[in-house]
């Protein structure tokens, strides 16, 4: 699919169906890009619609049927986008460590495909703000779904949930005072289950 160069065709870009409940244009939203006056759509369409295709299926859609609605906070960013958070300090990375998370359209440096969208569970949200137990959420991804990366945000327990080839599967946190690694490959708590972790949230929302 060719790079959109009118509103008709950024409309039909808009339109592509990533899978059951999730259009790309969905994911097409930047506070940085609407203030600044950006563009926030792929360079590499196909590449960009492959790994979207791919994060919804194996990663957004399980989320979804199991919790409800989630909500998209961020999620495709243009390499223009990206840079200028980078550069103005509005919590992006740089490029090169984005290539294959927010920017979809471009492989990483070992030339693996990947995308990242920053979700909200709706229907977490007043657990977390009643307990401050992010764990629960993170714990209960690592155990079902083929992530690679999770990072975890203050606000609405919001978090980066990235797919990509050769997964590493690692969870970090900004939300104090559990800021830090939460679990990656070869810390004692990566391998099994961690059913308790997560069985009070279970609980509670269902």
């Amino acid at each position: 699919m060719r790079q959109p160069k009118s509103v008709k065709s950024l409309e039909a870009l808009g339109r592509v169906q990533l899978s059951e409940n999730f259009f790309l244009r969905d994911f097409l939203h930047s506070e940085i890009a609407i203030m600044h006056g950006f563009t926030n759509f792929p360079e590499d369409t196909d590449l960009a619609i492959k790994t979207g295709t791919v994060l919804c299926e194996t990663l957004l859609e399980p989320l979804q049927a199991r919790f409800g609605k989630i909500s998209i906070r961020s999620a495709y960013r243009s390499p223009e986008v990206n840079h200028f958070g980078n550069i103005n300090k509005l919590n992006c990375a740089n490029n090169e460590a984005n290539y294959a998370g927010h920017i979809w359209d471009h492989l990483d440096a070992d030339g693996r495909m990947g995308a990242t969208a920053c979700v909200v569970v709706n229907r977490f949200v007043p657990y977390y703000e009643r307990t401050d137990d992010w764990e629960a959420m993170a714990w209960w991804v690592h155990d079902h779904l083929p992530y690679h990366d999770m990072e975890f945000f203050p606000k609405l327990a919001a978090f980066n949930l990235q797919w990509r080839e050769e997964p590493v599967r690692s969870i970090s946190s900004y939300i104090p005072p559990r800021r830090g690694k939460l679990t990656g490959p070869g810390m004692d708590n990566w391998a099994g289950q961690h059913d308790v972790a997560y069985a009070g949230m279970l609980a509670e929302i269902g």
